[in-house]
């Protein structure tokens, strides 16, 4: 299945009668209602969901080649309002429904949307025209104004042409427009984690669960194969905290989520009577992620060889490496920071120093750049910066890291992030691995004093404790304790690490250029 058949993906998946039924942690946000319909579905549905969606998007004035915006809550149906709109041959914008306002107003300007569908109230002037999902917004359509108007029949665009647009995380500033086309998003490893591989690809008896930012193109990546796959059950959740209730309900056997949720199943995974006792599989994409979130999620599945897929990418390349961990690999202290090698034959990566450009022998730290026929073509209203970060077919990806003699990559962190001689990620890991209290580390640099740690912890710290986790480390300045609500986050949970500094120090100074941000 490729991303061009994305417009009729689910009646094509329909056609084969799968045995697939979907279970939702809350109803669509598009298809509101009570009881159990409300929250279980089969392909069919799903197939017929589009099919309106298209409707009511044709009947709103959306017309092919045209941008339409998708700004609501995080829910699984922004998949299926962005496959209506490539059904009509129109390009559906994701953008994630909790974003602040002047961003959002930002991003709008720059699309130019012919329509904007939203579930709350638009900045003046973001689209000439607007579908309101709630609440009802003066001068907008509802979705009453628009049914039953008949669905058009699929269009079709070249390769080329823009399919999909997603937004960036935003960790250090407005997030970036990513332009994807069938051409880029068909490419090999932007379909890493859905193929037909032992292990990894989705089987027919699984019971295949996402908790995701449906915003995010790798949620877009994720649809397009799994379906196809027609595992038994989909399990789909909107928000972290319904883990319990729905896994419970629907223990998935596949489990792919944010790294902060992952984060924040910890005490629920290390309970006897946890909703991970099946899992196979996990898959970590987005951010990076810390040992003992790892090895706490393989020791709460029962499976015999529970396996852990760390993937390393951005929305501009897909991804660009994996690595798999194994109980018996996170027992003993492993190198998170490793993160495996690049596709052979589909991905190539160097490093190079980040003053100069010039390249770096094995071994040496630099920045990494990265060669993918799935890099995207370009950003919507910035083009010269998408430019800026290119030479020629190589992409700077903006991370500092290592090619190993074994061609590996070790990442060390964001350039924007880094401190000199020192690794930040790195010594999260190692507090995190010396403190099993602390839910999440942040290591910080500033100019003018020593790194600040961020501890989230949901009581106090134990000074003692703290102390020693700090013995054999390079001078860290006096502790920061918060709790995970008072962290500021992107919408797929990454901490906004230049936010954090300047509400902790006053001061917005870093070590880093930020050049490839």
């Amino acid at each position: 299945m490729k991303p061009h058949d994305l417009g009729t993906l689910f009646d094509e998946v329909a056609s084969r009668r799968p045995h697939t039924t979907v279970h939702l942690d809350r109803p669509f946000d598009i298809a509101p209602g009570d009881g159990p319909g409300a929250v279980e579905h089969t392909v069919p549905e799903l197939a017929w969901l589009v099919r309106e969606a298209a409707g009511w998007l044709h009947a709103a004035g959306l017309r092919r080649g045209e941008r339409v915006a998708v700004v609501k809550r995080n829910h699984y149906d922004y998949a299926l309002l962005a496959c209506a709109a490539i059904r009509l041959g129109a390009v559906p914008a994701l953008i994630s429904g909790r974003l602040p306002d002047d961003v959002l107003e930002v991003l709008l300007k720059r699309l130019e949307p012919a329509l904007l569908v939203t579930d709350r109230r638009p900045p003046a002037d973001a689209a000439r025209r607007v579908l309101s999902l709630d609440p009802a917004v003066e001068g907008a359509l509802t979705l009453d104004d628009v049914r039953g108007q008949g669905v058009p029949a699929p269009r079709r665009r070249h390769d080329d042409e823009p399919l999909v647009i997603h937004h960036t995380s935003g960790t250090t500033g407005v997030p970036k427009l990513v332009v994807h086309t069938t051409r880029t998003l068909a490419h090999r490893p932007s379909r890493v984690g859905v193929a037909r591989w032992p292990v990894i690809g989705a089987r027919r008896d699984d019971v295949v669960a996402n908790g995701a930012s449906y915003a995010h193109v790798r949620a877009f990546r994720w649809t397009a194969g799994v379906f196809r796959r027609a595992p038994r059950e989909v399990v789909l959740l909107s928000e972290a905290g319904s883990a319990e209730r729905v896994f419970t309900q629907h223990p998935p056997t596949t489990l792919e989520a944010l790294p902060a949720a992952y984060a924040r199943w910890r005490p629920l995974a290390a309970r006897p009577d946890n909703p991970f006792h099946d899992v196979r599989l996990f898959v970590s994409a987005y951010d990076a992620v810390h040992p003992p979130v790892v090895r706490t999620m393989l020791h709460a599945s029962r499976r015999r060889w529970p396996v852990w897929v760390q993937g390393w990418g951005q929305s501009e390349t897909g991804p660009l490496t994996s690595r798999f961990l194994t109980r018996r690999a996170v027992n003993r202290p492993f190198d998170a920071r490793d993160l495996g090698r690049p596709v052979p034959g589909r991905t190539r990566l160097r490093v190079v120093d980040p003053d100069t450009l010039e390249p770096v022998p094995r071994g040496r730290a630099g920045l990494l750049l990265a060669r993918t026929a799935a890099r995207c073509p370009g950003y919507v209203g910035e083009q010269d910066r998408w430019l800026a970060k290119t030479s020629g077919a190589w992409w700077h990806t903006g991370d500092l890291g290592v090619l190993t003699r074994g061609g590996a990559v070790r990442l060390l962190d964001r350039e924007v992030d880094a401190v000199p001689g020192l690794s930040c990620l790195e010594v999260e890991d190692l507090l995190e691995d010396r403190l099993p209290e602390v839910v999440e580390c942040v290591v910080l640099g500033a100019p003018g004093g020593p790194p600040v740690p961020v501890l989230v912890l949901d009581g106090p710290l134990d000074p003692p404790a703290w102390r020693r986790a700090v013995a054999d480390l390079p001078p860290l300045a006096a502790p920061h304790v918060l709790a995970w609500d008072e962290v500021p986050r992107t919408v797929t949970g990454k901490v906004r690490r230049l936010d954090l500094l300047i509400r902790l120090t006053g001061a917005a100074e870093i070590h880093g250029s930020g050049r490839w941000t």
